[in-house]
């Protein structure tokens, strides 16, 4: 049956009524599933949220804009999976603000950069890249081995964090501070940290001497040593998710 358009097309006001309800139904489809976000996402064993020195780090990671460069998206194509690794799953980025999925790469993508490099390497390569990697353009960051973190706000931080959405127990919370110095004391007692966060890689990432504040090149490379270890891929994907 031939619809006639002549009739919307001439009354103004019918026009303006159906353009809405067109648009109403679009905004919907998109806007709707945001609501079911939790269901949409499968759980999998082994995402954690970061420990208080991956969190740095990564804040850090962010405030350099080195996700301009390293994209954290792995696509499943035979030639990103055989280069980088397993392709990357959704539930990995769940608890990041913002997350770091993106196709700009001027380098490599750092999904699953964790544990690749030693700690050496990491920080030869941010104080002078082209000392490991001479084709390199990337840019110096040995500023950061000079700059504490800071910590003054790191309670509120994940405090702010567990509002939007992120699992910070009120024990995590209130061993933050511990937590941030335990990580970077190999020497120490870290079983408390990694009871609250399996997986942590406690190290002396940049030498910074046992009691001491962690450096900003310390809590970087330890955000870059646990990307894309959480997740034990020699499960299949659907043997790695929470039953």
């Amino acid at each position: 049956m031939r619809f006639n358009h002549s009739v919307i097309e001439k009354n103004a006001i019918l026009l303006l009524v159906l353009a809405l309800v067109t648009v109403s139904i679009g905004g919907l489809v998109q806007i709707v599933p945001l609501f079911t976000i939790e269901t949409t996402i499968e759980r999998v064993d082994g995402v954690r949220p970061y420990t208080p020195l991956e969190q740095i780090g990564r804040n850090i990671y962010v405030r350099e804009g080195c996700y301009l460069c390293h994209s954290q998206q792995i696509r499943p194509f035979r030639d990103e999976v055989e280069r980088y690794g397993h392709y990357s799953l959704a539930a990995e980025s769940m608890y990041d603000h913002p997350f770091q999925w993106g196709s700009k790469r001027n380098g490599p993508d750092l999904a699953r950069v964790g544990g690749k490099y030693s700690n050496d390497w990491h920080k030869a390569h941010l104080i002078h890249p082209q000392d490991v990697v001479p084709t390199s353009i990337m840019p110096s960051y040995a500023f950061l081995a000079q700059r504490p973190v800071r910590t003054d706000d790191l309670t509120g931080h994940l405090k702010t964090l567990r509002a939007v959405g992120v699992p910070y127990s009120d024990d995590m919370i209130a061993h933050a501070q511990q937590d941030l110095l335990a990580q970077i004391d190999p020497d120490g007692d870290g079983s408390a940290l990694t009871a609250r966060y399996p997986g942590a890689v406690v190290a002396s990432f940049t030498g910074t001497p046992s009691g001491a504040a962690p450096t900003e090149m310390d809590a970087v490379i330890a955000y870059l040593q646990m990307l894309g270890t959480l997740v034990p891929f020699q499960k299949t994907p659907l043997e790695n998710l929470v039953q």
